[in-house]
């Protein structure tokens, strides 16, 4: 079975052109064509922390569903972070998933059954600073541990982390694969890979990506990044 994955810091949908503008994400999403999409900075910071991509325009302009986690009625994500799964996929359960913080940074979880197997994705937006970006990996395998069920899992989002192999990377043990699909920061002459997808040891990786398009490249200041995994059949 082979699975797309994708994770894309839209910083709140403002461009390079400093222009506020949902549906040129929206085609960025339809360009990458993913199965499942982790998303950060998908809500506005401050008052009631709308969601920058309506809702209508998800359902009506593409293939996907928002994994239902807001904690508050105009928003799309958990602390800006949202999952979107392609229709036709089931969701088993979702959860927020709690961070030590000091700034609005979050993770989200959510059980997927594809094919009728299940799988895990945790999408996350990690802090600026190093020794808390360790300690909120530790959360987040904390967390993945004490799920019931231990599926096969993709972990992914905007890990803040400028080193290559160091700092929260040294966190995933043996069991896990850090895919650095390529240097995804800043999307107008990208330089750092603070983007990654981490898998769990029952995926194959087929490819990873960065998805350098002229619409990503001034849509937002991160580019997406993108991984085609499979897993064997049971």
């Amino acid at each position: 079975m082979q699975i797309t994955f994708a994770s894309y810091n839209i910083h709140k949908a403002v461009g390079l052109d400093r222009r506020r503008d949902p549906e040129r994400i929206l085609t960025v999403l339809r360009e990458i064509d993913a199965d499942v999409v982790a998303l950060q900075e998908v809500d506005r910071r401050y008052g009631r922390r709308m969601a920058v991509l309506p809702l209508d325009a998800i359902h009506s302009g593409t293939d996907y569903v928002p994994v239902p986690l807001s904690m508050k009625p105009d928003s799309l994500g958990w602390h800006g972070n949202a999952i979107l799964v392609r229709k036709g996929i089931d969701l088993v359960e979702a959860a927020p998933v709690p961070l030590p913080v000091l700034e609005p940074r979050g993770a989200i979880r959510a059980d997927l059954s594809i094919e009728g197997r299940r799988l895990r994705v945790v999408g996350m937006h990690l802090d600026l600073s190093g020794i808390r970006r360790r300690h909120q990996v530790r959360s987040v395998l904390a967390h993945c541990s004490g799920c019931d069920a231990r599926v096969p899992t993709v972990m992914m989002g905007d890990l803040n982390e400028w080193a290559r192999h160091g700092g929260c990377l040294r966190e995933f043990d043996g069991g896990w694969q850090v895919l650095a699909p390529g240097r995804s920061f800043p999307s107008r002459r990208p330089m750092a890979t603070l983007d990654r997808i981490i898998v769990s040891a029952e995926w194959s990786v087929l490819g990873t990506g960065v998805h350098h398009s002229p619409l990503s490249a001034v849509g937002s200041d991160h580019l997406p990044v993108v991984a085609s995994l499979s897993l064997p059949k049971i």
